[in-house]
């Protein structure tokens, strides 16, 4: 933390500012979802490591643990799944507004528009009481599915689906996207892929929607900031780029050439390194896995094959130097072979992060203060004011 206090017994507390870029350094909030050690490689929801919830867990019982600090009994976690199935469906005035969007914007334009709309379709969007929360929580990750997908559907000319309240969140967008019930393998893809992207600590989007819900305002224009920050290239944007590096490569004998002549000009191999991991990304480890099996049973196996040569050539030039493979990288890997579209990939985050934003929000305003950082002024003073006629 870079904020020191000094509290003499008979004085208040004397804060000393110091500066701190990015606040990498700086402990801005407290949470019991998400525990990140990136110099050991490990992600805990709620002490759970992520690799165990990857491998037996589901995006809805995620969502239920990091929401009530617990894993819940069956009958809890049934419960749980009809709730979320109950909120499904968008409203009609929703289907309107997804009308009246251009449909060249890209999706992250879009879903951050349709957040915003659902806000003025909720009466209780101002409430701000504990219960009246958890349920805009509750719409908003059961909901946020069937945006996507209809956006996807105006934009191509197809006519609207409706969500289909007998499938698990990862089954009922596949469906809707696609018009098809996807395969248990697909559905489970997309499934892992939601559970490894729920929560992560205070990064940039989670910070943007506490510091929004932190004046008070309501949870629609908390996830409308973390959709915004999200949609940056440096945050959510990162798994798009790296299927647009796969498709530059093209095939395996290209790979050396490539990613040699990208080192040597010290840019960014897209979907290796990470702010936090020092190692490899723990979300990466099953995933990897995963996305083999996806890529094989969906007949992307060059595609796996090309993104496995990329990885053991990285390992060899900079392992040594901590820059590992992260979640996008494994991830694109997997959203293709799903057969989703590129510009598609940032909103699948959006999707599960969903409920890692809504969870922190509701975390916030149990202990709330604004949050008002300082800024280190670095301009002239006592700068004389010039009247028009001699400027």
């Amino acid at each position: 933390m870079t904020v020191t206090a000094e509290k003499p017994a008979s004085e208040p507390s004397v804060v000393k500012p110091s500066w701190d870029k990015g606040l990498a350094n700086t402990v801005a909030a407290e949470t019991q979802m998400s525990f990140i050690d990136g110099a050991k490689g490990i992600l805990e929801y709620v002490g759970i490591d992520i690799d165990s919830l990857a491998r037996n867990s589901t995006f809805e019982e995620t969502v239920f643990l990091l929401w009530n600090l617990r894993l819940p009994t069956k009958a809890e976690l049934a419960a749980f799944e009809q709730s979320l199935r109950a909120e499904y469906a968008l409203p009609d005035e929703m289907y309107k507004v997804i009308s009246t969007l251009p449909k060249h914007a890209t999706p992250m334009h879009a879903l951050r528009t349709m957040v915003s709309a659902l806000g003025t379709l909720d009466p209780n969007a101002d409430d701000d009481s504990l219960d009246a929360n958890r349920m805009k929580a509750l719409k908003l990750v059961a909901k946020t599915p069937a945006l996507i997908a209809n956006f996807d559907l105006h934009r191509k000319g197809k006519p609207f689906a409706k969500p289909d309240a007998t499938q698990n969140i990862a089954g009922s967008f596949l469906t809707m996207l696609t018009g098809q019930k996807p395969t248990a393998a697909m559905n489970r893809a997309l499934d892992v892929c939601l559970i490894l992207h729920a929560d992560h600590g205070l990064n940039a989007s989670t910070f943007a929607a506490r510091v929004t819900i932190a004046t008070l305002s309501d949870m629609y224009s908390a996830m409308t900031t973390a959709v915004g920050t999200l949609k940056g290239p440096l945050h959510g944007g990162a798994n798009e780029e790296v299927m647009v590096m796969l498709n530059e490569i093209g095939t395996l004998d290209r790979v050396d050439a490539y990613i040699r002549a990208k080192l040597a000009k010290k840019d960014l191999v897209m979907g290796f390194g990470h702010r936090v991991y020092k190692t490899t990304d723990p979300r990466a480890t099953y995933l990897k896995t995963f996305s083999k099996q996806v890529a094989t049973d969906t007949g992307n196996e060059k595609l796996y094959e090309l993104s496995h040569a990329i990885e053991e050539l990285m390992a060899k030039e900079v392992g040594p130097k901590g820059i590992w493979p992260n979640v996008d990288f494994y991830s694109a890997t997997t959203y293709h072979s799903l057969g989703l579209e590129l510009d598609l990939f940032t909103p699948m985050f959006a999707m599960s992060r969903m409920s890692g934003w809504s969870g922190h929000c509701i975390e916030q305003l149990k202990d709330n203060r604004l949050i008002r950082p300082q800024a280190l002024y670095v301009g002239p003073h006592a700068v004389k004011y010039v009247e028009m006629a001699a400027r």
